[in-house]
Formats: structure tokens, C-alpha cells, sequence
């Protein structure tokens, strides 16, 4: 498999290449991420021969999408696909010395607040394609609907509600208009998944951390839909934030908290088998869910150059099928997870 080997999108007629790249980096997670590099790691993935860049308002409170419309505005715009996000639009801060981040750091000066109403959806989207430099959006999802952003399952439901009653209306018209190719959700949990999957018409889930080497859930429910139904799942967080690229080293991080004990034996268990078949885990865990049909690509993020480059050559690691048949053999993988 190659970097630019491309899968439909469910039924949207899009092509996106097996690896696309997560544009959470370019908005300062964690630490801030320079102009200058963000300009030249957005380059780097295209000359990698990456064409689908995915990011949202959330990320840097527009600060991504900014730099990744300052970046890619040279390049034919046929050339490459653009996924962004609703659900929360940004307003001019009255002191950005007070705005809270969270694990976004030297934020742009907007405050961020949840619309999933007609009218949020359309402001959302106008004022995307200004900081992207665009005229259209490829992919555009429903962000952070769940119990996870929200804090309840009440909560959750009164969002799911407010999107399904009003701001769908305006996916669907934006999809109709051409201007928006395919319409999805995404999320961190696959039982909201299954939830939209029954109240809307969609082209594709963005499932970030429910199907990857380390847990395969999406296999019961929601990958079967899928295949009945046509619809493509985007892989984000392919190492459950951390732990299957670092392995179960002190500090390792699992749903962005420190790992638990399960988690950590099972992981050192998978390095274990990785290390006999001479595969570095990082390896396993960015191909693993690409050996399903209806996983068109995964989007690991990069804040640079080199870190594009090594998720190149990650992907591009030779791993025999021995090691995907041990990893069943010791219970490690489900027996009817498919592999690449």
C-alpha cells in the first residue's frame, strides 16, 4: 500500500489518498507550532503526495484552518481534498488575555461557542471558506456531538436534537449546492455514530480512537452499516492519543489521560508480538484499520516537516501477514477484524 493510493468516500464520488493529515497540530496543541512551520509542514504533506487535509474552527480557535488556507491557496484546488468541521463558531474575543484554550496554547483572539442551528451551520461554513481561502469544502462534518464534549448523555441528546432538527437541513442544502461534496460526523465514540447513522443521510464518519490496533468495537455495529450502506469511516487518532506510538513507557497516554493498567499490559503484550516480527508497533497501529474495506484513510497529525516524512515512512513499513496472525493467535486482535 502507498502514501497516494486513493479509496472512494462512500458514495460522495470523492477519492481520498490512504493517508490523509490532521490539521489538529498546526493549531498549537500543546505547544505552539510557528507560522513558518506550519506553512512548511502543510507544504510537505502535499509534496508527500498526501491530498486530503483535515482540520476545524476548534483547533487554535481558527488558527489552523488560517494557516492551512495561507498554505495551500497556491495549489490546484482540484488537486487535493479539504475536510473541516461545524458546530461551533467563532466570535471576536472582548480580552483574549482570558481565553481558555484547553490544550490549545497562544490561541487566536475568537471565542468559540456551540451553534448547531441552520444559521450556525451557514455562518460556520462562511466563515471556513474565508480563513481557508476557498471557494468550496469537500468533506464537512458535525463536530463533537457526544457524551465525551458535552458532559451527559442529557446534553448529548439535546445536541443531537438541535443538529437533526435545524443545522442538518443546512448540510444537506450545502451538499445539494455543490459546494460541499460529502456531509458527515465526527466524533469520538461509535455508538453516536450508529445514532446519526439511522437519522440522516451521510457520506462518511470521522472515528477518532474506536478502531484502531488497540480496540476494534466499530466491528459489532457500526462497520457492518457501513458496508450495507455505502459510507466510508476517516480514522483519527490511530494511536489512541498516544500510547501505540510511544508503546507502554511511563507517561503514555491513552483518550488523552494517562493510561490505565488494562491498557498498558495489552499494549506491552502487542509490542511484544511487534518486536518478534521485527515491526515497530507505530507501524501496526497507522495500517491496522486500513485493512477493512470501508476505512478509506487515516489522518495522523505532523507540526513539521520531519514529522510528515516519519509518517511516511510509518506507513511504509513492510508487515507480513505472520504478525497480524499472532496478534489474533494471543487474543490481542479480533479474529473477524480484517488486515491489510
Amino acid at each position: 500500500m502507498n502514501v497516494g493510493d486513493r479509496r472512494a468516500l462512500g458514495k460522495s464520488g470523492l477519492e481520498v489518498t490512504v493517508l490523509g493529515f490532521g490539521g489538529v497540530p498546526l493549531g498549537n496543541l500543546y505547544r505552539v507550532c510557528t507560522d513558518a512551520e506550519a506553512n512548511a509542514t502543510a507544504r510537505a504533506v502535499y509534496d508527500a503526495g498526501i491530498r486530503l487535509i483535515d482540520t476545524a474552527p476548534l483547533y487554535g480557535f481558527g488558527m489552523s484552518e488560517h494557516r492551512i488556507g495561507a498554505a495551500m491557496r497556491e495549489m490546484p484546488r482540484d488537486s487535493w481534498v479539504l475536510s473541516t468541521k461545524i458546530g461551533r463558531v467563532l466570535h471576536a474575543a472582548k480580552d483574549p488575555h482570558k481565553l481558555d484554550g484547553g490544550n490549545f496554547v497562544k490561541v487566536a483572539p475568537y471565542q468559540p461557542r456551540f451553534d448547531y442551528s441552520y444559521d450556525g451551520v451557514m455562518r460556520s461554513f462562511e466563515d471556513s471558506l474565508h480563513r481557508l481561502a476557498t471557494h468550496r469544502i469537500d468533506i464537512l462534518l458535525i463536530h463533537d456531538v457526544d457524551v465525551w464534549t458535552h458532559g451527559s448523555d442529557e446534553a448529548y441528546r439535546a445536541r443531537f436534537k438541535e443538529v437533526m432538527d435545524s443545522g442538518y437541513k443546512a448540510l444537506a442544502e450545502l451538499r445539494d449546492a455543490s459546494v460541499v461534496q460529502a456531509i458527515g460526523v465526527g466524533v469520538n465514540e461509535v455508538q453516536v455514530c450508529l445514532d446519526f447513522a439511522r437519522a440522516g443521510d451521510f457520506d462518511c464518519f470521522l472515528l477518532a480512537g474506536r478502531y484502531t490496533l488497540l480496540e476494534q468495537g466499530a466491528l459489532d455495529e457500526l462497520l457492518p452499516w457501513c458496508t450495507q450502506s455505502n459510507v466510508s469511516l476517516i480514522i483519527g487518532g490511530p494511536y489512541n492519543s498516544g500510547i501505540l506510538a510511544t508503546g507502554a513507557s511511563p507517561g503514555a497516554t491513552y483518550n488523552y489521560k494517562p493510561a490505565p493498567p488494562e491498557v498498558m499490559d495489552k499494549v506491552r503484550r502487542i509490542e511484544a508480538v511487534c518486536a518478534r516480527h521485527r515491526v515497530p508497533l507505530v507501524s501496526a497501529a497507522l495500517q491496522f484499520p486500513l485493512g477493512h474495506q470501508q476505512v478509506a484513510t487515516m489522518i495522523p497529525g505532523a507540526r513539521s516537516p520531519k514529522e510528515v516524512q516519519q509518517n511516511v515512512e510509518t506507513f511504509a513499513a513492510p508487515i507480513p501477514a505472520d504478525l497480524w496472525a499472532e496478534l489474533k493467535h494471543e487474543g490481542l486482535v479480533r479474529d473477524d477484524a480484517p488486515t491489510p
